[in-house]
């Protein structure tokens, strides 16, 4: 209730925003009542407003307010054009380094070369040089939004560095450091600077142990030691040790959005994510790959059906319940993917840890087979008995066989959801692309074979109920 509320206010301050702006004010009067607002809820009107709106309040904002406000616009590619050059360039030049390098890679190569080549040579270089690292390493993701002070300065001479970089800089929590050849030295929690007497000696308030990143580190290989640190940022070092960008919580909380769509992707079989505007033939072309190959061992797990047609023949009641067995194997399945993955990208396990992470996922589907089985056991058997009119000795070893199918199954599905992921780590293969679809196809496998197997053996041979 508390947050339906919360977004509703959220929404209320949109609206308002929509009709000040509609309102009859002046300039000044429309500029002085906006600044109350967050740029989020600024830029949420934005995209409500119309062209002509919005063309007359850029000049009102200014290139560095309309510049915050592109910071929350998923897409500010599409505003920025209702700028001229001049005014674009402006705008690129007041953003952090890294969204202006966002924006610059969705415009086409001839208006984005127009653009840099009007940007002044601080923003230019700071942009070509977040553009210079691949995608998927953590360079791409760092902005020059940040404090830097050398470690020869006294507190007071500090505090006036950082008073004097503050007017370009907001991140200012963590005050960065350097030593007298360049290299990072450690940082500053802007608390400690603050309370800080001028006779303490400054090297006292730095951490030099401080945690950092390394420029060409892959960003998954780093996700979870930012999230191990949950620091409000972490230096970007080079190869010299020389501080060259941050990386902001922000940018964490995408990094790791991102990877979980990824993820997700992944374990759909694809190689990577689908958007709204991808073509229909490139879809195809993630998806049939995987399709084909899974198509191929479905066949095969039909084929494996038909072995069974005599138990079928003589016991047409068992396919009533197979789709329940399949269902809960795979689901199961699933679960023990899950795990395995997430302890895969965590940790890196020795054999002895690998042994015990599967024992320790078929105990879990042993376990949780005896409850579900002894379930089905008894609402089965209630249900042919009365349902089917039949006797209720007939009734309860018809769901007694399902109920002990479903336990065997659910056991060997915990055991293959550990063991494939494992099997393709193992292989330098991403258990996640590879596991998903196979473990959930493999898993129909083993539901089929383990049910029918089980209703021949325990029914036609052992009790002769048929």
């Amino acid at each position: 209730m508390e947050e339906n509320t919360l977004q509703a206010k959220e929404q209320d301050y949109v609206q308002e925003l929509i009709e000040i702006i509609r309102g009859q004010h002046s300039d000044d009067e429309l500029l002085e009542i906006i600044s109350d607002y967050h740029e989020n809820d600024i830029a949420g009107a934005f995209e409500q407003l119309t062209p002509e709106e919005r063309q007359r309040l850029y000049p009102i904002l200014g290139a560095e307010t309309v510049s915050e406000i592109f910071s929350y616009i998923e897409d500010p590619h599409e505003y920025l054009q209702e700028l001229d050059l001049e005014k674009q360039a402006r705008v690129i030049e007041n953003m952090d380094s890294d969204e202006a390098a966002d924006i610059l890679e969705e415009m086409d190569d001839e208006a984005e070369a127009k653009l840099v080549g009007i940007l002044d040579d601080e923003a230019s270089a700071d942009i070509r040089l977040i553009r210079s690292y691949e995608d998927d390493e953590i360079g791409s993701l760092m902005t020059n939004n940040y404090i830097e002070i050398t470690n020869n300065l006294s507190v007071r001479q500090a505090m006036r560095e950082l008073i004097s970089q503050a007017a370009d800089n907001d991140n200012i929590t963590t005050i960065y450091v350097s030593d007298e050849n360049g290299k990072f030295y450690g940082a500053i929690d802007l608390k400690d600077l603050i309370i800080a007497r001028d006779y303490t000696d400054l090297d006292s308030l730095v951490s030099t142990s401080y945690p950092y990143l390394n420029d060409h580190d892959k960003i998954s290989d780093c996700i979870e030691r930012i999230k191990d640190y949950a620091e409000d940022s972490l230096p970007v070092l080079d190869e010299d040790m020389e501080l060259i960008g941050i990386i902001t919580a922000t940018d964490v909380v995408e990094v790791v959005d991102d990877e979980m769509g990824e993820d997700y992707a992944k374990l759909a079989g694809l190689t990577e994510e689908e958007d709204l505007n991808e073509k229909t033939l490139e879809s195809m072309r993630k998806r049939l790959p995987w399709l084909v190959a899974l198509l191929l061992l479905g066949l095969f797990i039909s084929s494996i059906v038909g072995t069974f047609e005599g138990v079928i023949a003589v016991l047409p009641i068992m396919v009533s319940f197979q789709s329940m067995i399949l269902s809960m194997s795979g689901n199961v399945g699933t679960q023990s993917l899950a795990v395995t993955i997430r302890v895969l990208m965590d940790e890196e396990l020795t054999g002895r840890q690998k042994t015990s992470l599967v024992f320790k996922e078929m105990r879990v589907g042993l376990c949780n087979g005896l409850i579900l089985g002894s379930v089905t056991l008894i609402i089965i058997g209630l249900f042919v008995y009365f349902f089917k009119h039949t006797t209720l000795i007939y009734a309860f070893e018809i769901s007694g066989c399902v109920g002990f199918a479903l336990l065997v199954a659910m056991t060997i599905s915990s055991m293959i959801g550990t063991i494939v992921p494992l099997f393709f780590n193992k292989l330098k293969v991403d258990p996640a692309v590879a596991s998903g679809p196979l473990i959930t196809t493999v898993n129909d496998l083993v539901g089929i074979v383990t049910y029918y197997g089980i209703a021949w053996i325990m029914l036609i041979n052992l009790l002769h109920v048929a």
